[in-house]
């Protein structure tokens, strides 16, 4: 499926998975606290989004599968057990965390100061980065160098606000209602340049390759944590570990590769609120 009918139909596609969820895992009930738990049950419970790749998506099977889901089977290889995937959706992340239908969530999942009085987040295992994204062609380095370029975004996004914080005065933004619209802005040459995220950088790359764009500023990063229940803190060690040796071994910079097809950034700090 191309990214503009991924993006358009995201939404529809999150109800259905969430009730076919549901069905398939109502009755779960993880109870793990702690990794020797977790071995003696034989099997990992991650819960992971399927509704927003390259993050996480699905395969031709309809299986989940994406940055996040490769992560998850390094962990459950980690623990020596199997590995049960339970595709969630955004809002029911955490009701599947703390009705213990899940044992982790690896779900795309940005570490906030809201959602830390709910959940137990590990030490950040990816980012969601936000970048103004222009072909190889276009001389683009510092901010100046955006005033003569035309330059699409969501209205009232996240990028948008990033753009305008650091555009000079006169900048020509342009601003549409969705990100649909203003990745189709780029793809047909109405603009540019776009302000958007790694996952549309990298599912651009996929389906536009001819497009040859890449990611010219640096806005604005978000740290994406692994999520447990507040309980769970021997896990949540366990994770910090885990990251810390997948980061440092390369094979989470493969993962990296593999799904936005440059190698993985240093992760940032573990925020502070």
């Amino acid at each position: 499926m191309s990214l503009f009918k991924s993006i358009c139909r995201r939404g529809l596609g999150a109800l259905v998975l969430a009730g076919l969820a549901a069905a398939s895992f109502g009755a779960a009930s993880a109870q793990a606290a702690t990794p020797d738990e977790i071995k003696a049950r034989g099997k990992l419970m991650v819960g992971v989004l399927t509704d927003y790749p390259p993050f996480g998506g699905t395969d031709a099977n309809q299986q989940p599968a994406g940055y996040d889901a490769d992560v998850a089977a390094l962990m459950a290889k980690s623990l020596g057990v199997k590995l049960e995937l339970v595709p969630v959706t955004g809002p029911n992340r955490i009701p599947y965390l703390l009705t213990n239908k899940v044992d982790v969530l690896i779900a795309t999942f940005g570490i906030t100061a809201e959602r830390t009085k709910q959940v137990l987040f590990s030490n950040p295992y990816s980012t969601l980065t936000i970048y103004v994204l222009a072909p190889k062609s276009l001389n683009i380095k510092t901010p100046e160098d955006l005033k003569p370029v035309t330059i699409s975004v969501a209205r009232a996004s996240t990028q948008d606000t990033a753009i305008s914080a650091v555009a000079p005065q006169g900048t020509p933004l342009k601003r549409y209602d969705d990100d649909a619209t203003a990745l189709q802005a780029l793809i047909s040459g109405q603009v540019q340049a776009m302000g958007a995220s790694n996952t549309i950088l990298a599912q651009l790359n996929k389906d536009y390759p001819q497009l040859n764009i890449e990611p010219k500023i640096t806005l604005r990063e978000q740290a994406n944590g692994m999520a447990f229940r507040k309980a769970d803190t021997a896990l949540a060690e366990y994770a910090n570990k885990f990251i810390a040796e997948i980061e440092g071994n390369g094979e989470l910079s493969k993962i990296n590769q593999k799904w936005f097809g440059i190698p993985l950034s240093k992760l940032p700090p573990m925020p502070q609120f």
